[in-house]
């Protein structure tokens, strides 16, 4: 019979070319589709919330993969662990409705990006911060921040996604950001969006834009116009993927 399993998954994103399978190339998604094939012997293609890119970490993505195996659940997780590399944990595994789908059933995610401010970054913090030591105007970015709350066409912060269109219904732009906010923690300035959903780049695209007002290039009226525009030409550079998060999905 087959069984539904929702998988609840840490990972440092910084050897892979993002979630989804990709020919010859590391991923998430591909890693997790072949340890569950020698685990359970089935071919199986788990289901993200969301594709994050290449380098980009998790604190709790979910994915959904429908299985045969009769093995429990809290087996299949010890499993997992067992053979995923380091570098990837299922934190939690649980029996589901059919019908729950990662992507189709979220209401809400929440991203985090951290920038260290400080002149030398430990190595140890490189590869989980963009590293921007340079003078930014950051109570300028902190009250700028709520700009982009509500609900927004984001087309100018939404890089063309190759794999949007693809199932024959090409949606929208349109996303409701919930939350936004900078803040100062310790030699860290972090990002925090909680919204409905979220376009390809977005997140980072809209950072890259943030740095542009705490550099004096931009404020928050033009943070206003920008998103009036519909024009990814007229948002800033996104911002590297080093310093995102995915920090958690709502149901």
């Amino acid at each position: 019979m087959a069984r539904n399993i929702k998988l609840t998954m840490a990972y440092d994103g910084h050897d892979f070319a993002g979630w989804q399978v990709q020919p010859a190339q590391p991923t998430i998604q591909g890693t997790l589709v072949s340890v569950i094939e020698h685990i359970t012997g089935e071919k199986t293609l788990p289901q993200g919330s969301g594709r994050t890119d290449a380098g980009v970490h998790a604190l709790a993505q979910v994915a959904t993969v429908v299985i045969e195996s009769p093995i429990p659940a809290p087996n299949f997780r010890k499993a997992l662990n067992d053979l995923l590399p380091r570098a990837i944990r299922v934190l939690d595994a649980q029996e589901v409705s059919a019908d729950f789908h990662a992507r189709k059933s979220a209401k809400a995610k929440t991203y985090r990006y951290r920038i260290y401010r400080e002149e030398i970054c430990p190595p140890f913090l490189a590869r989980y911060v963009y590293h921007h030591p340079y003078p930014l105007d950051e109570a300028a970015m902190i009250i700028s921040a709520g700009c982009v709350e509500g609900e927004h066409d984001f087309t100018s912060f939404a890089a063309v996604d190759p794999e949007r269109g693809k199932n024959g219904t090409e949606g929208d732009n349109v996303r409701t950001i919930h939350g936004s906010r900078w803040q100062r923690v310790g030699e860290e300035l972090h990002y925090s969006v909680r919204g409905s959903g979220f376009l390809h780049h977005m997140v980072r695209n809209l950072v890259g834009t943030f740095l542009m007002i705490g550099k004096g290039n931009l404020t928050s009226r033009d943070l206003k116009r920008i998103l009036d525009l519909r024009d990814r030409s007229a948002a800033a550079a996104t911002a590297p993927a080093s310093g995102l998060f995915l920090v958690g999905v709502e149901y």
